[in-house]
């Protein structure tokens, strides 16, 4: 379930250029596929909160990959890109439910120092995926087209299916359920965002990977068409950061059972801070080149793998009792910023690698700025 995001937005992003000949569009209007999907993912992890929250786990998560599934068929179809958009909007709908609904599970069955460790065996999957779905991506386009990567998709989800219908147990018993109306709904979601250390902690996350959501969108142009890498070849280079996301993962899974989360944070968010000013300069100054380019992004992106497990446990801590209405809402505030993220990015672009850069320093710094003022 934590994979559905790795997979559905990164498989397809070596085929971002085949897309736009194939349905005669620009490479914005292909962007905005990507930038769809992050706002759906969004608004759509609000739904999933409360109604696993009030009945149970499963259930919300047949319905979301079921209408992920469908959503998939939907985009291998496509005839135009704006067909490809609204059917990208729909199957983040879906999908959402099982980023929203992994966090939950694991904050039903385990305590704050816990829920680090299982976070970062999460991370340890979300590390694995974008090594792999890129390069399954673009072994995949030379067969198949990229339709064929949605096909693939669609297995995926289907799959996904079966195996929450046979190996998933349900974490939230019948007793521990809320029965909350939409006014009671929206009381929760009041205090959730009155609560300096909840949002504190959500924006230093959110900020952070959105700036991993700027290099997603960015990174296609910045490495295939400024440094010439080929599409069968910019998996290897996208799965490297995403290497580095795995071993921090695990890194900080370790060091969270020694040293209390609280006080591994402020160190760990210091890194993609220091990295993205690092990246910013080196794009607008060409010193070092690409590789120079390369390591500084390594630097911010692979910390990812240690900032979220500590920023989602720490934030979700004290809210067990409404663990999915506090997973649901946190993902809204990341996601919205990452379908800002792209948005800006967009806008920002020029032909150069600055507007990535800047975009993912900006990031960096803003979370930590949120921890720091937020959540000291």
């Amino acid at each position: 379930m934590a994979a559905i995001g790795p997979f559905s937005i990164d498989m397809y992003l070596p085929a971002l250029p085949a897309i736009g000949a194939s349905l005669d569009a620009t490479a914005g209007a292909v962007q905005g596929t990507l930038a769809i999907y992050f706002l759906g993912l969004a608004f759509g992890q609000v739904l999933y909160g409360p109604l696993s929250d009030r009945y149970g786990r499963r259930a919300p998560l047949f319905v979301g990959f079921g209408l992920y599934t469908i959503a998939a068929v939907a985009c291998a179809l496509a005839p135009d890109v704006q067909a490809l958009t609204a059917a990208r909007l729909v199957q983040a709908l879906g999908g959402c439910a099982g980023m929203v609904i992994a966090r939950a599970v694991v904050r039903d069955v385990t305590d704050e120092r816990g829920a680090v460790r299982l976070m970062a065996q999460l991370m340890l999957v979300m590390g694995v995926a974008p090594i792999v779905a890129p390069m399954v991506g673009g072994a995949v386009l030379p067969a198949f087209g990229w339709r064929g990567i949605f096909w693939l998709l669609v297995i995926y989800g289907a799959t996904m299916l079966t195996v929450i219908a046979l190996f998933l147990p349900e974490s939230l018993p019948e007793e521990r359920r809320r029965r909350d109306g939409l006014f009671e709904v929206v009381r929760v979601w009041r205090g959730l965002l009155g609560n300096r250390r909840f949002v504190g902690h959500a924006l230093a996350g959110g900020f952070i990977i959105g700036g991993m959501f700027a290099y997603i969108s960015g990174s296609p142009f910045v490495f295939m068409e400024l440094h010439g890498v080929k599409a069968e070849h910019f998996g290897f280079y996208f799965g490297a950061n995403a290497l580095g996301i795995m071993v921090m993962g695990q890194v900080v899974g370790r060091l969270a059972q020694r040293i209390a989360p609280v006080r591994l944070l402020p160190v760990v968010i210091c890194v993609p801070f220091v990295a993205g000013l690092a990246l910013l300069f080196v794009s607008a100054t060409g010193i070092g080149g690409f590789v120079a380019l390369l390591v500084t992004l390594f630097g911010y992106i692979a910390m990812i793998g240690a900032v979220m497990p500590l920023t989602v446990a720490l934030g979700m801590g004290p809210h067990g009792a409404v663990a999915g209405s506090a997973s649901a809402l946190m993902g809204t505030l990341q996601f919205g910023i990452g379908a800002s993220v792209g948005a800006l990015l967009g806008a920002l672009q020029d032909g150069t690698a600055v507007p990535m850069a800047l975009v993912i320093a900006g990031c960096g710094v803003a979370g930590w700025t949120a921890r720091r003022v937020l959540a000291p």
